[in-house]
C-alpha cells in the first residue's frame, strides 16, 4: 500500500469541468411548494385565535407545516434533470460506499447511545431553561434569537405528549440527535478528506486502504464526539447542537462537491450548500464564519493557486459572510423598514404597506434576474440567484419571531412585533457594542454625544420620531488600533491589571493591548479550553488551567484532585492530531490550508471579533467547538500517518491498518473513559430544584425581582413548562432598564396580575428616564422628601428637576437621597406583610437613604413599584444585589426560606444582611425545599451550583439556627443545623469558605462535635487550597481571597465559642496572610 499522493493536475490558469445545470421548472416545483407551505404555516400561527396563539393551529399544525415546508426544497436540490444512466461501480468502491454508510451510521448511533446515557432529564442552569420555554410555547428569547432552532424544538416538544415534566428530556434529547448527526457528519468528512490522501486505482481502494479510512473516520468522529466541550452542548437543549450539525453538514457538502466537481450534477452540492447556510441562520450566526474556508476549497479545485488567488479567494470569502450578516440578515429587513416608513408617512399607506410593496419589488427583481439568467445562458448568475433564493428561503424562518411577538407572549425580549423593533432585535443593539479595530480605551472620556439616527414608533397612523439614537465622540489620542483594553466597568478595569502592567489613570500602550490581546484573550480564552479538550483539564473551577501529563496530583488539595472534572488526556488526543495536520501538509499541501482556515475562523477569528472583557460569567469553550471540530478532522487523517509508519515494520497492508486503527481508538476511548463522570448529567435535577425552591420561597402573588440567568431562566421553565407557581411574577432586574420590559410588566401573566405604577409609561419609554443623576436641593437635601411627592413632580416633568447636560438635553435629576413612605400600620399586619413578633418595628413612616449618585430606569421603576403596590402584593429579591443597596433597602430586608421580602419594618441587628422569618425560613428549608442528589458523591454538580446555590442553601440554613438561638430556641437551632449537615454533606458538595460561618451556631446550639469536625475539615481545606493557589497565576486573586476569608471566620468562630483550635488556626491564617502580602 503506498501513501503517496495522486499525480497532479496538469498545470493551466482555471481546470475546465462542464457547467453546472441550471435549475430547471421540476427541480423548483418542491422549492415553490416549500415557499407555499412555509407560508401557509406562518399565516396560521399569525391567526390563531386563542389567547396568545397557544391553539393548536399556532403551536402545533403552524410549525409543522413551516419545517415540512424548510424539508421540501431538499428535494428540488437533489433532483436529477437527466433520466438516470446506470454508472458503472467496481465491487471495491461498492464495498466503501456500504461500509462507509454503514460504519459512519454506527458511529453516530454510539455517540447517541452515550449522549442518551448522560443527557440531563430537565432543565439545566444558563439559558436551556430560557430556550426549552421558548420552544414549548414558540415564545421569544433574547436577541438575535434562534427562531428554526425554537420550531424544530417544539415539534420534539410534542413527543412528550402532554407530559410537561418530559418536555424538557426531548428537548435535550433533541440536541444529543443533532450533536450525533454532527458525529456522522464528520465521520464522512474525514473518509472524503482521507480519499484525497491515499494513492486509490480506479478499481478502489484496497482491504488496507479501506480499513485506514474507515479507521480515520472512527477514530476522528469519536474523539471529536468525547470531547469536553462538544459533550457539554450535546446533552443539554442549546443552540450550540445544532450550530454545530449545520457546520458539519455545509463542510461535508463542499467536500462532496469537491469530490463531484467534474460531474455534471456538481452545482447541486453548491445549491445544498446556499441552503443550509439560509437555514443556519435561523440557529447561529457561527455557521457562517466557515465560508471563507469554504471559498478557498472550491479556489483550490478551480484555479492554479497562487498567492494573489489565495488572497483574492478569502477576500471574496470574507465579503460573502459580511453580505450575509449586514446585506441579508440586517439589510433587507433595514431597506424594508426605510419602504414602511417612507410609503406610510409620505404616500399615506396603511401600515405593513410598505412592508408588502418591498416584498412585491423584491419578489419581481428575482423574478426577472432569474429569467434573464436562463435566457441569456448566464449559468452561474442563474446558480446565484438561485442560491439566494434559497438563502432567503431558509432565513424566512425568522417570521417566526415577530409573529409570536404579535400575541405578546410571557417571554418577549424587545417585544419585536413590528417591522423596525424587529430590524433593532436582528441587530442586536440591546447589548451595545465592542471597538474591534480602532477606537476608545478605557481612560477615554466621551467629549460629547452625537445625534444620531431616528427612532420611530407606530402613532396616530404614521411613524413619528420619538427619539434618536446617540453615540459618544472621544478624541483621536484616546483611541488606539486594536482596542483591547476598552472597558470601564470597575470590575473590568480591577481584572486588566491581573494580566497587562496597567493602572487606572494611566493610558495603555499599543504594546499593552497587544498583550492583553495574547495572554488573556488568545491564551487563556482559546488555547486553554483548546487544551481542556485534546492535552486535559485540571478542574471545574472557573479559570482552571490545561492537565499536563507531568502534573501529578502529589502537591494538588484533595477536593481538587479529586474532581470529577479532572481528566488527564496525556496529550494523545493532540499528539495524533498534530501528526495528521503534518501528513495532510506533506500529501495534499491544499486541503490543509482549507482545514487550517476553518479551525482559525472557527476558533482564533471567533477571539478577535469578540474582543472579550477580562470578566466572563462563565467558561466560553462552547463558543469555539467549530475549530475543536476542525482539529478532530487532523485527529482522524492522523490514522492514515500512523498506518503508513506501521507498514514499515509489519507483513501486510491490513495487519499495517488495523494496527494503526486499533492504536489510534485509544484516543477516543480515553477521552470517552476520562470525560464521562463529569458529563453524566443523568441524575441532575439542581437547576430545576433551585428554581422551585426559590418560587416556593415567596408567599402567593409575590413579586420576584431576580439578578441574571440563573436565578431567572430555569424559573421561566418552571413557570411556562411545568405551569409551576404560575402566580409568582418574575421580574429581572437589568431588563427593567428597557422601556419594552416594563411595558411587559404593566401585562397580565399567567396568573400574574398587571404590575401597578403611578408613572405612565411614557415616562419610561425610549431614553425617557434612562439616567436621572443627584443634584442636591438644600430645602429638601437634609429633611427629605416623600416619595409620592417626588413621583409626581417626575410625572409632571417639573422644571425644579430638570437639569441640562453639555449637549443640550434635558433629563430630570432627584434632589434628596433621604426618601420616606407612608405606611398603614393596620394593613401591613393584617395582611401579613408584616409578621406580629414585628409590630414594634413597623412606623407609620419607612424612611431610608438612597446610596447612589444616579439613578438608573431599573431603580425609577423599583421606587414607582414600590410607591403605587402600597404593600398589597409581596416584594421579593431573589438575593441581595447591587440594587438593594444602592436604594438603602437592606435594613428592610426579611429571608423567607431563599428569598429577601421587602417590609416595612426596620431590622433591629443592623449587623445582619436580613431579618429571619422564623417560621416561613424553616418551613421552606426543611419541608418545601428539595435537594435531589446532593448526598450523592457520584453526581458531577456544575461549579456555579456548587459554589453560588450550596453556599446561599447553607449559609440560609446557619442564619436560621442563629436566629433561633437569639430567641432561645436551642433545640430548633440544633435540628436546623443537623438537616444542613445531612441534606449536604461535603461527600455531595464540598464545603467551601460560606461553610465556615456553621461552626459559631453550631458550637453555640451544643453541637461542638460537629463544630470541631467542620473546623477541622475546612481549616486543612482552606491551608491545602492556599497553599496550592499561591503557585498559580495571577487570575485565581479571588480564590486566594475567599479561602482566607473563609480561614478568617473560622479563627473568630473558634474564638468566640471558646474552641481550643483558635489559637493554631489564627497562627496558620497569619501565615497566609504574611505569605499573601509578601
Amino acid at each position: 500500500m503506498s501513501l503517496k499522493t495522486i499525480s497532479p493536475r496538469p498545470l493551466q490558469t482555471a481546470i475546465p469541468s462542464p457547467a453546472p445545470l441550471l435549475f430547471t421548472r421540476k427541480q423548483f416545483l418542491p422549492v415553490f411548494l416549500g415557499m407555499g407551505t412555509v407560508a401557509v404555516g406562518f399565516i396560521l400561527m399569525a391567526t390563531d385565535p386563542t389567547p396568545q396563539g397557544y391553539g393548536f393551529q399556532g403551536l402545533t399544525l403552524g410549525p409543522l407545516l413551516v419545517v415540512l415546508g424548510l424539508i421540501l426544497p431538499f428535494f428540488g436540490i437533489f433532483k436529477k434533470n437527466s433520466p438516470k444512466t446506470e454508472t458503472a461501480v467496481t465491487p471495491a468502491w461498492q464495498s466503501f460506499r456500504r461500509w462507509n454508510g454503514v460504519l459512519g451510521g454506527a458511529v453516530g448511533l454510539l455517540a447517541l447511545v452515550v449522549y442518551v446515557l448522560t443527557l440531563e432529564p430537565t432543565t439545566s442552569f444558563w439559558d436551556t431553561g430560557e430556550f426549552i420555554a421558548a420552544a414549548y410555547k414558540l415564545q421569544v428569547p433574547h436577541p438575535p434569537g434562534a427562531p428554526l432552532f425554537l420550531l424544530m424544538g417544539r415539534i420534539f416538544t410534542l413527543l412528550s405528549f402532554g407530559d410537561a415534566t418530559k418536555v424538557a428530556w426531548w428537548m435535550n434529547f433533541y440536541s444529543a440527535l443533532s450533536s450525533a448527526g454532527t458525529v456522522l457528519f464528520l465521520f464522512w468528512s474525514i473518509t472524503l478528506l482521507g480519499q484525497r490522501l491515499l494513492s486509490i486505482s480506479k478499481e478502489g481502494p484496497s482491504k488496507g486502504q479501506l480499513i485506514l479510512l474507515l479507521g480515520s473516520g472512527t477514530v476522528g468522529a469519536l474523539a471529536f464526539a468525547f470531547t469536553d466541550s462538544f459533550w457539554f452542548s450535546a446533552v443539554e437543549a442549546e443552540v450550540y447542537a445544532l450550530s454545530s450539525f449545520f457546520t458539519a453538514a455545509v463542510v461535508w457538502t463542499a467536500l462532496k462537491w469537491q469530490a463531484q466537481a467534474d460531474s455534471p450534477e456538481a452545482g447541486r452540492w453548491l445549491l445544498c450548500l446556499a441552503y443550509l447556510v439560509g437555514l443556519s441562520i435561523g440557529v447561529h450566526l457561527l455557521n457562517l464564519i466557515a465560508l471563507p474556508a469554504l471559498v478557498l476549497l472550491v479556489y483550490f479545485q478551480k484555479y492554479k493557486p497562487s498567492f494573489k488567488g489565495i488572497v483574492l479567494a478569502l477576500l471574496i470569502g470574507c465579503m460573502l459572510v459580511l453580505a450575509i450578516m449586514e446585506g441579508v440578515i440586517t439589510g433587507l429587513p433595514s431597506v424594508a423598514g426605510s419602504f414602511e416608513v417612507f410609503f406610510v408617512n409620505s404616500i399615506g399607506l396603511p401600515y405593513s404597506g410598505g412592508v408588502i410593496l418591498f416584498l412585491l419589488a423584491l419578489t419581481a427583481a428575482t423574478v426577472y434576474g432569474l429569467r434573464w439568467a436562463r435566457k441569456t445562458g448566464r449559468v452561474l448568475w442563474h446558480q446565484a440567484l438561485v442560491s439566494l433564493v434559497l438563502v432567503l428561503l431558509g432565513y424566512s424562518s425568522y417570521l417566526m419571531v415577530p409573529i409570536r411577538s404579535g400575541y405578546n407572549p410571557p417571554i418577549d425580549e424587545n417585544n419585536p412585533e413590528n417591522l423596525l423593533s424587529f430590524v433593532s432585535y436582528l441587530k442586536r443593539e440591546q447589548y451595545g457594542s465592542r471597538p474591534l479595530l480602532f477606537g476608545p480605551q478605557f481612560n477615554a472620556q466621551a467629549q460629547s454625544f452625537e445625534k444620531g439616527a431616528p427612532i420611530y414608533a407606530p402613532k396616530n397612523g404614521k411613524y413619528e420620531v420619538v427619539d434618536h439614537t446617540y453615540q459618544p465622540l472621544y478624541d483621536d489620542k484616546d483611541k488606539t488600533l486594536l482596542p483591547r483594553l476598552y472597558s470601564d466597568q470597575p470590575v473590568h478595569l480591577r481584572a486588566y491589571q491581573y494580566w497587562v502592567d496597567v493602572q487606572q489613570g494611566q493610558k495603555p500602550t499599543f504594546g499593552q493591548n497587544l498583550s492583553f490581546l495574547w495572554n488573556y484573550q488568545l491564551n487563556h480564552m482559546y488555547w486553554r479550553y483548546f487544551g481542556w479538550n485534546f492535552i486535559g483539564r485540571q478542574s471545574e473551577v472557573q479559570g482552571a488551567g490545561v492537565l499536563w501529563p507531568w502534573e501529578t496530583k502529589t502537591n494538588v488539595p484533595p477536593v481538587l484532585a479529586q474532581s470529577k472534572y479532572r481528566n488527564q488526556f496525556f496529550l494523545l488526543p493532540l499528539l495524533l492530531g498534530v501528526l495528521g495536520l503534518f501528513s495532510q501538509f506533506r500529501r495534499k499541501s491544499t486541503d490543509v490550508w482549507v482545514v487550517l482556515l476553518l479551525f482559525f475562523f472557527t476558533g482564533l477569528a471567533i477571539v478577535l471579533y469578540l474582543n472579550q472583557p477580562p470578566v466572563e460569567p462563565r467558561e466560553r469553550d462552547y463558543t469555539f467547538a467549530g475549530s475543536y471540530y476542525a482539529f478532530s478532522i487532523w485527529i482522524g487523517l492522523g490514522v492514515l500517518a500512523v498506518g503508513g509508519f506501521l507498514r514499515r515494520f509489519l507483513k501486510s497492508d491490513v495487519q499495517a491498518a488495523l494496527s494503526a486503527t486499533v492504536l489510534a481508538l485509544s484516543v477516543p476511548a480515553l477521552l470517552l473513559a476520562e470525560g464521562f463522570d463529569d458529563h453524566n448529567r443523568s441524575g441532575r435535577y439542581h437547576a430545576l430544584d433551585s428554581a422551585k425552591n426559590l418560587l416556593n420561597s415567596v408567599a402567593p402573588n409575590a413579586i420576584l425581582l431576580t439578578n441574571g440567568d440563573n436565578d431567572t431562566f430555569p424559573l421561566w421553565y418552571a413557570q411556562e413548562v411545568e405551569g409551576f407557581r404560575q402566580d409568582v411574577r418574575v421580574l429581572v432586574l437589568p431588563y427593567l432598564n428597557t422601556d419594552w420590559y416594563i411595558e411587559q410588566a404593566r401585562r397580565q401573566v399567567n396568573a400574574s396580575a398587571p404590575l401597578p405604577g403611578t408613572l405612565p409609561l411614557s415616562q419610561y419609554q425610549y431614553s425617557g428616564n434612562n439616567y436621572l443623576p443627584y443634584v442636591p436641593n438644600p430645602s429638601v437635601q437634609d429633611s427629605g422628601m416623600d416619595l409620592n411627592q417626588y413621583l409626581q413632580l417626575l410625572k409632571q416633568n417639573h422644571p425644579a428637576l430638570q437639569v441640562q447636560t453639555q449637549d443640550g438635553r434635558t433629563l430630570n435629576a432627584f434632589p434628596t437621597k433621604r426618601l420616606s413612605l407612608r405606611v398603614d400600620k393596620n394593613q401591613v399586619l393584617k395582611n401579613g406583610t408584616v409578621s406580629p413578633e414585628r409590630t414594634n418595628q413597623v412606623t407609620d413612616f419607612m424612611a431610608w437613604v438612597l446610596q447612589t449618585e444616579a439613578l438608573e430606569k431599573k431603580h425609577l421603576f423599583l421606587l414607582d413599584l414600590m410607591a403605587a403596590n402600597q404593600w398589597k402584593r409581596p416584594i421579593y429579591f431573589s438575593s441581595t444585589g447591587s440594587e438593594t443597596s444602592e436604594l438603602g433597602l437592606q435594613p428592610f430586608l426579611q429571608l423567607e426560606g431563599q428569598a429577601l421580602r421587602l417590609v416595612p419594618a426596620r431590622n433591629p441587628d443592623p449587623g445582619s444582611d436580613a431579618y429571619v422569618d422564623r417560621t416561613r425560613t424553616q418551613e421552606s428549608l426543611l419541608n418545601k425545599f428539595r435537594y435531589t442528589e446532593l448526598t450523592n458523591p457520584k453526581q458531577p454538580f456544575e461549579e456555579n451550583f456548587v459554589t453560588q446555590i450550596v453556599p446561599i442553601y447553607r449559609r440560609n440554613f446557619g442564619e436560621l439556627a442563629t436566629a433561633h438561638l437569639k430567641v432561645g430556641e436551642v433545640k430548633q437551632a440544633q435540628q436546623v443545623l443537623k438537616a444542613c449537615l445531612t441534606l449536604m454533606p461535603d461527600t455531595g458538595a464540598p464545603h467551601n469558605f460560606e461553610s465556615a460561618n456553621l461552626v459559631l451556631p453550631l458550637a453555640q446550639a451544643g453541637l461542638p462535635k460537629e463544630a470541631r469536625e467542620l473546623i477541622n475539615l475546612l481549616s486543612r481545606r482552606f491551608d491545602g487550597q492556599l497553599q496550592y493557589y499561591q503557585k498559580q497565576p495571577a487570575h485565581f486573586e479571588r480564590e486566594r481571597q475567599l479561602n482566607l476569608f473563609g480561614l478568617q471566620t473560622l479563627v473568630r468562630a473558634a474564638q468566640a465559642s471558646g474552641l481550643p483550635e483558635a489559637r493554631e488556626l489564627e497562627a496558620l491564617f497569619m501565615r497566609h496572610y504574611e505569605g499573601l502580602r509578601d
